[in-house]
């Protein structure tokens, strides 16, 4: 069964006109029900995080900060929303999230997360509507436990995942890889393991290209036994942030390849949204609910409906 993370704690409120969609927190899984592509049973919610998961990853210092919520207001800014209480407790049940579709993974071959895909997250302090760093989090819980030996990180975001970059520098068992806008936030990068820079407009066909040039060779060269994918889809045409020429279709093949690679390959991925900043909002839901429908069908047959 394609086990979905789904809590009502992942939608947080924001000013009207705010650039981040929260509502597709919501719009995503009422789409994929009333479609029939899944049903209420696929849902499971998420634990929050602990203390000790947060310091595995994230400096005592910056933990203090948020949980006393003594952030210094620039700090705070750079995160992108209003800092509160609710902020922080929900970056707490995301990045648990993130951790238990990895858990899911190794059991079904695939699982989702509604949310998450916080790659903006340093080890001391959080920018770009990222607290917590969900996938580095669950990478060294997976690690730390002995649940995983080596992590493959596979983040299309249209911004380089910095964060994720960062934290794992020194960290030999997980490879990251970003294949993001070279001329797009965040406009001072990080090294990752693997850097793909793509100029403004690329489009479907090169982004595949390069996408289809690159992974299976990371498969066999990294041998990972568990494969993160942040799948955003800040990646299209129609992205007011992303500055890509990617068309719905061409975000799909992207899915569908990431996901059959993993599947060739008997890897476990635990999928992650990130961003969408479309100006329509029913461009961000419907690319985003590809990516359920590409896994649902993929690993668990056609969808109903």
């Amino acid at each position: 069964m394609l086990k979905i993370a789904y809590s009502d704690v992942f939608r947080y409120s924001v000013p009207d006109k705010h650039r981040f969609p929260m509502q597709k927190y919501t719009m995503i899984p009422e789409r994929l029900l009333s479609e029939g592509t899944i049903s209420q049973d696929n849902f499971f919610a998420p634990a929050c995080l602990s203390e000790e998961e947060i310091l595995t990853t994230h400096t005592a210092e910056y933990w203090y900060q948020l949980k006393t919520q003594t952030l210094p207001r620039k700090a705070a800014r750079a995160i992108g929303f209003e800092m509160t209480p609710q902020l922080v407790e929900r970056g707490r049940y995301i990045a648990h999230a993130t951790y238990e579709c990895a858990l899911y993974a190794q059991q079904y071959g695939v699982a989702m997360n509604v949310a998450g895909g916080t790659h903006h997250a340093f080890a001391d302090h959080g920018e770009g509507f990222c607290v917590f760093n969900d996938v580095c989090i669950a990478s060294n819980l997976l690690l730390n436990r002995g649940q995983a030996k080596k992590i493959l990180i596979v983040d299309l975001d249209v911004h380089q995942g910095n964060g994720n970059a960062s934290i794992m520098a020194d960290e030999p068992r997980v490879f990251v890889f970003s294949m993001h806008g070279a001329k797009n936030y965040p406009f001072r990068k990080q090294v990752s393991d693997l850097d793909i820079e793509l100029d403004n407009d690329t489009d479907d066909a090169t982004y595949l290209r390069l996408l289809k040039d690159t992974l299976p060779r990371l498969i066999t060269e990294v041998a990972p036994d568990m494969i993160f994918y942040q799948s955003a889809v800040d990646v299209l045409a129609t992205d007011k942030l992303g500055k890509l020429s990617l068309t719905q279709a061409g975000c799909k093949a992207r899915d569908e390849y990431v996901l059959q690679q993993a599947k060739a390959a008997s890897i476990p991925v635990a999928i992650v949204m990130g961003g969408g900043y479309s100006e329509n909002i029913e461009d961000v839901v419907e690319a985003h609910c590809n990516t359920f429908r590409v896994a649902q069908q993929l690993y668990f047959g056609e969808i109903a409906g």
